[in-house]
């Protein structure tokens, strides 16, 4: 279908145009479909069918002013890192066709890619046995081998003491302020690892039910770094708090560990990647769940948000402090 403009009134004709240039011969797109479920990009699914069939790719476009100026960066690095895990990694990622880092053909910046089977799943039922694959499947993407050449920058924190605002409803200020406090100290020394940096549950792919789910593709791969294996699990945690309780986001090291993968032996350098991570969202761990909301999880009110945050700082505390 001819889709010009997207609901936001910004065209895509010429990205379009690019699209189809970075086809095989004989190969043309059949159908446009927006995918929902995306924070900071623009996803459109493309079925394509030409000589030797039909094939469906998914195409990531910013749009958004800020994720546009850093897009050369973001979009760049997603490109190398896709070339990277499609060199036997055995990581279920998508495998590039082409990008547009800096929009010189496109409407916007984009990078073009092969569509992963399976969905995202948020729910709350299943999510015990979908928890553990996503540990084994987060240990397995901090053992991907890198050189000096294929290793990707050095991670970023997303906050700082300063940066931190205490959620102005709360009736533990002094709790949000001694979580600061901790992250004021130098990071942790640490042994650094491939790291996907923004992995949670809206961030990887299931096929099955049951016994028989699998994981069957994780997907942006746009902040990839490298650095402590700690931090991509507290992400990860931080985001399990929030969607399905705190005593699953508590829970989710420990089935880290049990894959196989390292964290930090000291509990206080475990700690400060807990809350590194925890108080990037705070006053405002909405901004995580609103593509949970788009995929049917309209239960998480910002209340529930804020009050979920505010229980797990504190568990950790009990757990670590």
């Amino acid at each position: 279908m001819g889709e010009e403009a997207d609901d936001r009134g910004t065209g895509w004709a010429a990205t379009r145009a690019w699209v189809e240039k970075s086809l095989a011969p004989g190969e043309r797109i059949e159908a446009v479909e927006q995918l929902r479920g995306g924070w900071t990009s623009r996803m459109r699914r493309l079925d394509v069918s030409g000589p030797q069939g039909a094939r469906a790719l998914v195409l990531r476009s910013f749009v958004k002013p800020f994720y546009v100026r850093h897009a050369p960066g973001l979009l760049t690095r997603e490109a190398d890192i896709l070339r990277l895990l499609a060199d036997g990694t055995g990581v279920p990622a998508a495998r590039l066709v082409a990008v547009d880092a800096r929009a010189e053909h496109c409407d916007h910046p984009s990078l073009l890619m092969t569509l992963l089977p399976g969905r995202v799943r948020v729910d709350d039922a299943g999510a015990p046995e979908r928890i553990g694959l996503l540990a084994r499947q987060l240990a397995d993407i901090h053992a991907v081998r890198v050189t000096d050449a294929t290793r990707p920058r050095t991670y970023q924190a997303w906050t700082a003491p300063d940066r931190v605002q205490v959620p102005a409803a709360t009736g533990r200020a002094g709790l949000w302020r001694r979580a600061v406090d901790v992250i004021r100290r130098e990071p942790p020394s640490y042994e650094p690892r491939f790291l996907h940096r923004d992995f949670h549950p809206g961030n990887v792919l299931f096929t099955g039910s049951g016994a028989g789910v699998r994981v069957s593709g994780v997907v942006d791969w746009v902040e990839t770094s490298w650095g402590p294996a700690d931090l991509d699990v507290a992400h990860c945690s931080t985001a399990l708090a929030l969607l399905h309780g705190v005593p699953t986001g508590m829970g989710f090291a420990g089935q880290y560990t049990c894959a196989g993968g390292r964290l930090a032996d000291d509990d206080a350098d475990h700690l400060y990647w807990r809350l590194l991570d925890a108080l990037a969202y705070a006053p405002d761990a909405e901004k995580l769940a609103v593509p949970w909301r788009e995929l049917g999880r309209t239960d998480l009110t910002p209340d529930m948000l804020a009050a979920r945050l505010e229980d797990y700082v504190d568990c950790l505390f009990d757990r670590f402090g």
